[in-house]
This record gives C-alpha cells, structure tokens and sequence, in this order.
C-alpha cells in the first residue's frame, strides 16, 4: 500500500495539525503565497512521487480565495505525480446554491464538484452539506460526514438538558433535528415558515415546547437569521434559556451582536471552521471534529469500511 502523507492549505490549519497529531503523521510541507495583485501562488516542497496525499482545506471565508488555494493544490499534487488525492473539506463552498431557484443562475456547487473532478480529485470528504444531494453532482467517491453524532454527545454530558427539546428551524432540517432527537432521547419541535413578501415568519409550532429548554440545531449559522426564531418558541411557553447547535460557524452580519440576546446561554458548534479570536464569544462552545476526521482518513487507507462514520441524516 502507497505511504500516506497529510497536507493542508491555510484555511483551518489548527484542525489539520490535530488530525495529524491524532494520525501520528507530520503535516505536508507547503508554501502558499498571496501575491500583491491578489493571485495565490502554490508549492509542493517535499516529493510526493506514489503517494496517497489527503488534502485538508476548509472553504470557508474568503471563500474564493479558499476555494482557488485547494484548485491549486489539487493541481499541484496531480503535476507531481501523487499516486492518490483525496480532498478533506470540512467546510464545502456554495452548498446553498445546489439549485436554479429561478431562471438563469449558475449552479455553483456543481461548478465546484467538476472543477475538482477535472483537477484530478479521486475522493471527496465533507461535513453536513446544506443539501445533500450534492453528493451526485460527482462521478468520483464522496464520503459525506455529520458532525451531528459529535455535536450532540456534548449535550449527552450534562444533566441540565434532561428537560430539554430539539428545534428544527425548519422542516427543510428536521431530518438533522430527529437524529438530534433520536440520539439525546429527546422530543422533536419543527417550526413551520411562510413567506409573506420579503420576510419570513414562522406561522406553526409542531410539537410541545412548554417547559422545555429549547436546543436549536442547524448545518450552518451565517448572519444569524436562526436566532429570530427564538421569540415565538419563548411564546409558546419554551423555558427562557436557549442553546444552539450548529455544525458550521460562518457567523457574519449581526449573528455576533444578536448573541448578545441574555435568553441565549451557548452556540455550540464545531471545528470545521476556524474561527478568529475577534469572532470569539463567552457563548461560543466549539467541539472538535479531529477524531472523526482521522477515523475517516485511517480507515480509507486501510481499506475499511466507513459506512458507520457517514452522514446519518
């Protein structure tokens, strides 16, 4: 069997050195350089001649520029003659635009599923994708994991949740809110929405709130539109103490300022992003998806099975 070698590009190095650390293997030497006008330059400085290279790089903001450094290394890796490429992404872009949700727009997650494909990608690994039909945009093997298990084993701790309730925020993430349920033996709350005009509102309440704290779970949390949903549980009779559970934390706009609601106790995500001490908050929980991540690695290279470690919803 080829070696192995684990790479990252400087999205979220921090996770790409604990994955290594777990794996017992020494990150890939690389260097990246951003030139002046904005173009990425990248270098292998190490040979990777019949090599089974595992790639990690998290596209998350600036997105583009993300995105464009692992084009380049999957590139780069291809040119220098790897034996294998396996593309580690925890966080996956434009997963929010799988669609034409009207006339005349680009499907961009299938834009990026070929551009990867045609690069010389032979694998693909990801965290809870907005849609998971994603996954038939390749032609390529896709292993789509959940962070959901690991994520809701923080909850399994503490006996502060024996009362508690998932919250769908909608019915499109009710299948990931009843795996929630399912694991933490809890009841299951989906917010039903309508669309008048340019808002959207939350018009019915499936399930029993009252005197329940409520535990809001979702795949992403960008400007923070999750949280609006926290006033018509409170009327509903849910307990004034609000946790949330999200798998990616993009966390732009106000979603930062609306933290600062006192009814919200803690934003638990994970590590698929890496964020910034300046994004950083006294709410803010993050638990590490390394263990899962380097479970996948070894056991592909192996030739296990990963089918127990795959997205469950």
């Amino acid at each position: 069997m080829p070696p192995i070698r684990l790479f990252s590009g400087d999205a979220n190095l921090p996770l790409a050195e604990e994955v290594a650390e777990i794996l017992q293997l020494p990150l890939g030497h690389l260097r990246i350089t951003h030139q002046p006008d904005t173009e990425v330059h990248v270098m292998i400085e190490e040979c990777v001649r019949g090599l089974d290279v595992y790639l990690m790089q998290s596209c998350s903001a600036p997105v583009d520029r993300n995105t464009m450094e692992l084009f380049l290394l999957v590139d780069a890796f291809r040119r220098a003659s790897a034996n294998s490429i396996t593309v580690v992404a925890p966080y996956f872009p434009y997963t929010r635009q799988e669609r034409m949700a009207r006339g005349r727009e680009a499907i961009s997650a299938r834009v990026v599923a070929t551009i990867l494909e045609s690069l010389g990608a032979n694998r693909v690994i990801y965290v809870d994708v907005h849609s998971p039909a994603i996954q038939g945009f390749f032609q390529i093997p896709v292993d789509p994991l959940s962070a959901v298990p690991t994520l809701a084993e923080y909850f399994m701790q503490d006996g502060r949740f024996e009362q508690a309730a998932i919250v769908s925020p909608d019915t499109g993430r009710a299948k990931m809110a009843a795996k929630y349920a399912e694991i933490l033996k809890l009841p299951l709350v989906i917010l039903e929405k309508r669309r008048e005009g340019s808002t959207v509102r939350v018009t019915h309440i499936v399930g029993d709130i009252r005197n329940r704290v409520p535990i809001i779970i979702d795949d992403v949390m960008a400007g923070g539109s999750v949280l609006d949903e926290i006033p018509p549980l409170l009327d509903a009779g849910a307990r004034p103490e609000v946790y949330l559970s999200i798998t990616h934390p993009v966390l732009v706009g106000r979603s930062l300022e609306k933290l600062r609601d006192p009814v919200i106790r803690e934003l638990v995500v994970s590590n698929t992003i890496y964020v910034p001490p300046e994004k950083r908050s006294e709410k803010l929980h993050v638990v590490s998806l390394a263990n899962l991540l380097a479970e996948v690695v070894w056991r592909i290279h192996e030739g296990h099975t990963i089918s127990p470690l795959l997205r469950l919803v």
